[in-house]
């Protein structure tokens, strides 16, 4: 099997409107993205990166 490119991301999320954003908001607009993609984004339960994709 062919291994995945991966793209590392770092950074803050802010809004332009001045509005607080959630975590868990945050999270599960990404997810709905990353997943509408056909893509995966892996953490573990505590949110910590995962290093090896299998």
């Amino acid at each position: 099997m062919k291994r995945p490119i991966r793209v590392k991301i770092e950074g803050c999320i802010y809004t332009n409107n001045g509005d607080n954003i959630k975590n868990d908001e945050f999270l599960n607009a990404f997810i709905e993205i990353v997943e509408n993609k056909g893509w995966s984004f892996q953490i573990d339960e505590e949110g910590n990166q995962i290093n090896d994709i299998e």
